[in-house]
């Protein structure tokens, strides 16, 4: 809810300071600590002086607000001009690198750009380490800024390795710390844990309270984001611990203590959550944590069914949050007031900022807000819920795509920068043992790295496996539902039966013999039409005995029961999939004496055959066929469908998912697909006959 708007406050309102690391992160997700903690660039880098003082003085006047931006460029363009034609040692290449940040600084992107490469080279050349990892530092911190996040993390990474080697332990702590906010937006709470302690570890060394702070803080922001509430505050009062130690700590408790005061609210301890929203209001030094706090003590109030200044409290945070620009803040705010307006049951209006919240989301590429936007609209509109969900399912697959390949780049900077560090190290070397050993850690780096993503694997396959099984104990328990209804419809139809051959038919048959011996004295046309009455009321007996022997019959109910949710299952694709079906089902098959495991593997099968047909093939007709072969159980699908080349789509984890089910019932299975030519499948499993 409040992480991507810090995420906005993070990388677009800042004032970005040289080398002011952006470290002080979970601004990122509700701390905004950046404004406070940014240094001057003189903190992150040592004072650099050279023999013409005009270079430094000139700079400075960069900084100085009362200059025009024109006048800032020059004084810059000056003194680049002046280093160029220095002689090129540590020294000049460092204030050509205080010269490159300082254009960023000024949104001069293009000269940026060109005087850092040449920092690069520069740096390079005189094997200036330091400088290097510094000026990968810049270009992170400029693609940070564009959400650029890959670049962002590949000029981190190799920024953090520089300063690893030289042991520059407080410079590395907080690379590792920005690292570490990438890798939690992008939801790889496991890996961001991980940089996270590597850089606590380092300031805890270094006695760096505020920094312990600001690592601890977004420890606990990882782990709201996953649910574990009581770790979370857990966190954060190791965070409180640490703030308590900093000089001029009043303008970071607003943020804390609306952060303790989030993790109560998604706890359902909505008491203790407005406790802690009041608190952070007392610290109104900051309008953007004010609107937060207000915003979030109001939906607070609300879920506690106390309309008392809600809505005034909502459209109060709503302006301050437009009034700086806040889109991010603005979406959030705009679904809280949706759910105001729901609960005032005044559907109207919360359709309206429910909408305005999806558009803006979509138009500032908020993927949580959108997400939740659509979930609030197909709770607010039901008529329209199906259009809204398959958005949402359609949307959220492909944010979860997105995320995993931005995780897999991640992985492989890390892994590729490594090994071209290494590689430049063995380069520098001319003994033969140095190489040994670099390769001998080369191979260590990539057997971890197989370790680690062999767990994760490992992991992944308990967690689906879990999963099939709870899905087969709910098919389970379906059959038994089913074949429950199934009993109770033939004891109804026995009854009925009963009554009709009992009573119905008995009275039928003695009204019948009644008439019969009546003595009728009239002409021979009524005389035979009381005979044709008669003949009438017997062909009716016939008919009843017959209807009442039907009715009583006995059948199998596991075969109706199960023919039934294949049946119901390929009705609710056929909707979603706008195709036609037919089902055929031989009928010497007994579904009676077939496992209970088969007919799960079975049903699940089919399942995600249509899920594919759905998904992919855009077929206009589907058929599926059952029948026996001897000792075997036949399934055939056919879709008339798009198609697809075998070869390419054997990965797939819709057929590694039928394959495996297939091969666990001692089963074989054959495809047969083409481009534009429909699919086959064929499925042949043993099964025991009765």
């Amino acid at each position: 809810m409040l992480r991507a708007f810090l995420l906005d406050l993070f990388f677009k309102k800042i004032d970005l300071k040289k080398k002011q690391l952006l470290s002080l992160s979970f601004i990122i997700l509700l701390t905004c600590f950046w404004f406070t903690s940014c240094y001057n660039i003189k903190s992150k880098k040592p004072e650099v002086n050279i023999e013409i003082d005009s270079i430094s003085t000139w700079i400075q006047s960069s900084r100085n607000s009362s200059f025009s931006l024109k006048e800032k460029k020059s004084f810059l363009l000056k003194s680049y001009n002046l280093l160029k034609n220095k002689p090129k040692d540590t020294l000049t290449v460092r204030e050509l690198s205080t010269v490159a940040y300082r254009f960023y600084e000024i949104n001069d992107t293009v000269q940026f750009l060109k005087i850092n490469r040449e920092v690069i080279e520069l740096a390079k050349i005189l094997k200036d380490t330091f400088t290097i990892a510094d000026a990968h530092w810049s270009y992170a911190d400029y693609y940070h800024f564009r959400e650029v996040y890959t670049k962002s993390y590949y000029h981190y990474n190799i920024s953090y390795n520089h300063f690893n080697n030289i042991n520059k332990e407080y410079q590395a702590a907080r690379i590792l710390y920005q690292m570490a906010i990438v890798k939690g937006r992008y939801r790889d709470y496991t890996g961001s844990e991980i940089l996270n302690f590597q850089a606590i570890k380092i300031f805890e060394k270094l006695n760096d309270s505020k920094f312990l702070y600001f690592l601890y803080d977004h420890l606990a922001l990882l782990q709201i984001d996953i649910k574990e509430y009581d770790k979370a505050l857990f966190y954060l009062d190791k965070a409180l611990f640490y703030l308590n130690k900093v000089d001029k700590k009043e303008k970071y408790y607003s943020a804390i203590y609306n952060n303790i005061g989030f993790t109560y609210l998604e706890k359902g301890e909505y008491n203790k959550a407005i406790e802690y929203f009041n608190r952070s209001l007392k610290y109104n030094n900051d309008i953007r944590y004010v609107a937060m706090a207000i915003d979030n003590r109001a939906y607070t109030r609300l879920l506690l069914n106390d309309t008392t200044n809600v809505k005034e409290d909502l459209f109060k945070a709503l302006q301050i949050k437009d009034s700086l620009n806040n889109k991010t803040g603005t979406i959030n705010s705009k679904i809280n007031i949706s759910e105001y307006y729901k609960y005032k049951k005044e559907i109207s209006k919360a359709v309206k900022y429910a909408k305005e919240a999806n558009t803006l989301a979509k138009e500032v590429k908020n993927g949580l807000y959108y997400l939740k936007s659509l979930e609030q609209l197909s709770n607010l509109e039901p008529k329209k819920a199906k259009i809204y969900l398959e958005e949402y399912i359609k949307y959220n697959d492909s944010l979860i795509e997105n995320e995993r390949k931005t995780l897999d780049k991640f992985t492989r900077i890390e892994f590729e920068t490594d090994e071209v560090i290494e590689q430049n190290e063995k380069l520098t070397q001319q003994q033969v043992w140095i190489l040994f050993v670099s390769s001998a850690v080369i191979l260590v780096l990539i057997f971890v790295y197989f370790l680690k993503v062999q767990k994760a694997k490992n992991e992944k396959l308990v967690l689906e496996t879990e999963q099939q099984k709870a899905n087969e104990q709910v098919y389970l328990l379906t059959l038994k539902q089913q074949a429950t209804l199934e009993e109770e419809r033939t004891r109804e139809r026995n009854r009925i039966s009963q009554e009709l051959h009992d009573g119905i038919l008995g009275r039928l048959f003695g009204t019948r013999v009644g008439m019969g011996f009546l003595d009728i004295n009239a002409d021979e046309e009524t005389k035979k039409q009381h005979e044709s009455f008669l003949e009438e009321l017997q062909d009716i007996e016939k008919e009843i005995r017959e209807v009442s022997h039907k009715l009583n019959t006995n059948f199998d109910s596991a075969d109706v029961n199960f023919t039934n949710i294949i049946n119901q299952l390929l009705e609710s694709k056929s909707q979603i999939g706008d195709f036609q079906f037919q089902l055929n089902i031989d009928s010497n098959i007994s579904w009676k004496s077939t496992d209970e495991i088969i007919k799960v593997n079975v049903y699940r099968i089919i399942q995600e055959a249509l899920q594919n047909t759905i998904k992919h093939a855009k077929a206009n007709h589907v058929s599926i066929e059952f029948f026996t072969d001897k000792s075997y159980l036949n399934i055939l699908l056919k879709d008339d469908g798009v198609g697809f080349n075998l070869k390419k789509s054997k990965k797939g984890i819709g057929l590694k998912n039928i394959q495996s089910r297939v091969q666990n019932m001692k089963g074989t299975l054959d495809i047969k697909s083409a481009m534009n030519e429909g699919t086959l499948i064929h499925i042949k499993i043993p099964i025991e006959q009765p």
